[in-house]
């Protein structure tokens, strides 16, 4: 298959994930209470739905997907964690969108959840869907096995938690206050956490559902990391050269706000050689673990974190 052929197919597959992810995010984001749960507020569900329906590439759960598919995992259990895992994601773009934090106006092309509602139902919106993800992980419907449930739970903390993404925002806000130029080291640390973590576990997510051996998982994480690094530095890019109504949010903001960007820390032309390079590692790394041409899906999405305009 040549490469033009390989890029449909996975933006297809992209496209398919995307949709029955909103379909599975439909199903779960509902006002019907579950078991041990007594009423859900109208206007909470309201907001969860707004901020996690209608938009997204949901590029992790298609991650969690398309390793899954490595190991034959049916895809209602990975549609579950995947969604689990957008609830997640949905949640820290509520909150990193607040005035104290990014103080943006616009997310996938429309207001942001505290423009939309309000301030504190945007914070209880993000926390509610922060919470559930963690819910509809440890479900049984994701996985019959209670020890593949922990691993999935325990993993989802770690990568969202204080040495993950909320650390990594924390490192983002004050990098922000630094009067001296980013280094290269330190923007990869911070980036690693706040970006890179989640888009790591939607591979390992994969992983684990198949119970893969030592030699895949370890190959995996490794593509997953260098995936999730050049995820960011491409957003970098976009950021610096991307059009607004492509992007669906406001363009050029981390330059006048002193972010730790690599297009800070080295420049626009080694920031895509360095994402470049990423990508190149990601795809080795799948050769590496053995998998062959059923990896091929996710080797076109390391090359599409470099080639998306969005």
């Amino acid at each position: 298959m040549n490469r033009e052929a390989a890029g449909r197919e996975f933006r297809q597959r992209l496209d398919d994930v995307a949709q029955a992810t909103e379909f599975m995010l439909d199903r779960l984001l509902v006002a019907d209470p579950l078991p041990g749960e007594r009423v859900r507020p109208p206007r909470l569900v309201e907001a969860m739905r707004y901020a996690a329906l209608g938009g997204g590439k949901r590029f992790r759960p298609f991650l969690v997907v398309a390793t899954a598919d490595l190991f034959d995992v049916p895809r209602s259990q990975a549609l579950m964690a995947g969604a689990a895992l957008e609830c997640l994601h949905c949640y820290s773009l509520v909150h990193d969108d607040l005035p104290a934090m990014d103080d943006d106006d616009l997310r996938r092309g429309r207001p942001t959840a505290h423009r939309a509602f309000d301030e504190a139902t945007a914070i209880l919106a993000g926390d509610a869907l922060l919470t559930y993800a963690f819910d509809v992980v440890a479900d049984p419907a994701t996985h019959a096995d209670p020890a593949v449930r922990s691993e999935l739970v325990l993993k989802l903390a770690r990568a969202a938690g204080p040495g993950g993404m909320v650390g990594g925002q924390v490192l983002d806000l004050a990098a922000e206050q630094q009067l001296k130029k980013h280094t290269e080291a330190a923007v990869r640390r911070l980036q690693a956490m706040k970006t890179g973590a989640l888009l790591l576990y939607g591979v390992e997510a994969g992983a684990i559902l198949g119970r893969a051996n030592n030699k895949q998982s370890a190959a995996l994480s490794r593509y997953g990391a260098a995936l999730g690094a050049a995820f960011q530095v491409a957003d970098d890019i976009l950021d610096e050269e991307g059009d607004e109504a492509a992007l669906g949010k406001r363009a050029g903001k981390d330059a006048g706000r002193n972010k730790a960007t690599l297009v800070a820390a080295l420049g626009i032309d080694a920031a895509r050689k360095r994402r470049d390079k990423l990508a190149d590692e990601a795809i080795a790394a799948l050769e590496d673990g053995g998998f062959g041409a059923r990896a091929a899906i996710l080797s076109e999405a390391a090359r599409f974190t470099v080639e998306r305009r969005s």
